[in-house]
């Protein structure tokens, strides 16, 4: 099973980080692009607007909204995002600007990708 971890953007990177990807669709608040410690930004893995607003972080809806994000991710653009991130060689770190991580899109996208291989 590949290394996916999950942290937020903000925190500082650590040798265990390999790959470090910004999953969020819109560029983290107060973070300058120039000091992104990032490799990549790839905000067409991102859940909708409609999905985002619909969810808002609420722990109870948590079930649903992942089941309907795994959804989203077959669209054709999304799931050739996707793809592109399961390439990635080694660890992969996805980055969101949420401080909720455990219930985040970054900690379904990563169930994900560790169930591609």
């Amino acid at each position: 099973m590949r290394t996916v971890r999950v942290a937020r953007v903000y925190d500082e990177p650590g040798p265990e980080d390999g790959t470090r990807v910004l999953v969020d669709r819109l560029w983290p608040r107060g973070l300058r692009k120039e000091l992104a410690r990032l490799d990549s930004w790839c905000r067409q893995v991102a859940p909708s607007t409609e999905l985002r607003v619909w969810y808002g972080h609420d722990p109870e809806r948590y079930a649903e909204f992942a089941e309907r994000y795994r959804a989203e991710l077959a669209d054709p653009e999304r799931r050739a995002a996707l793809d592109g991130l399961c390439a990635l060689p080694g660890a992969v770190t996805l980055l969101t600007a949420t401080t909720a991580v455990d219930i985040s899109h970054a900690a379904v996208l990563a169930d994900v990708l560790r169930s591609m291989g």
